[in-house]
């Protein structure tokens, strides 16, 4: 497709050598990347989208599986964009649309948050009967699945929502070994103390004995370890 085509030269001819050197520095797992800065992609993102406004739903998750399937970051993160662009449309089918792209396409934690903290977490808020999802999520053995149960509620965290299937969540990944799901759990608790300190605190307090270091979060006065990626 033409789009495609002129999005991807676009991205070549923005990228920068510093980002392309620096990259994978923050992965541990190989990726794929062209070497464009965050907000080089964003604003390549958006102009891109424009035409696209009046295609409607299915045609940009079309776009998306086809750039999903590249296996470059920018390509992905440029998914993230458009399906959140795309919220005001979205219905509960398309829970298994992201679910899929989750299980064959998110291979490290910035695709994974960045789709998961808009995209995933505004879809949770528009239909809170899919909460139970995450909670299934927990118990995946895809790591990524399991981080997506917690990162998916950030933003619904810092709103005071999802109190109980927080914390529930938390305790399903209290032991988890993996130490990107553990810094996952503990950006959520992180969050959740935004609304509510004092639970977090105390929710804390009772399991600090089990919870390793990386996912202490910032919460009652507790020493942490900074929770970043």
């Amino acid at each position: 497709m033409e789009l495609l085509e002129n999005l991807r030269q676009e991205l070549k001819n923005n990228i920068d050598e510093k980002t392309l050197a620096n990259g994978q520095h923050f992965f541990k797992e190989s990726i794929r990347s062209y070497g464009v800065s965050v907000p080089a992609v964003n604003k390549i993102s958006k102009a891109f989208f424009l035409p696209l406004e009046e295609s409607g739903k299915p045609a940009v998750f079309a776009l998306c599986e086809t750039l999903w399937e590249s296996g470059f970051l920018e390509e992905a993160f440029i998914v993230c964009n458009w399906s959140y662009a795309v919220h005001s449309q979205y219905e509960p089918d398309d829970f298994q649309v992201f679910k899929r792209w989750i299980d064959h396409y998110v291979t490290n934690w910035a695709t994974c948050d960045t789709l998961c903290n808009h995209t995933v977490g505004t879809f949770i808020e528009m239909y809170p009967v899919f909460i139970q999802e995450l909670k299934a999520f927990a118990l995946s053995q895809n790591r990524w699945m399991r981080r997506v149960a917690a990162v998916t509620l950030i933003i619904p965290a810092r709103k005071g929502l999802f109190h109980d299937t927080i914390f529930d969540i938390a305790s399903l990944l209290l032991e988890d070994k993996d130490d990107l799901v553990q810094k996952g759990y503990g950006w959520l608790l992180k969050a959740a103390a935004d609304a509510d300190r004092q639970s977090v605190f105390e929710f804390v307090q009772s399991h600090k004995t089990k919870m390793p270091r990386t996912a202490l979060p910032s919460a009652g006065g507790i020493s942490y370890y900074p929770i970043s990626d």
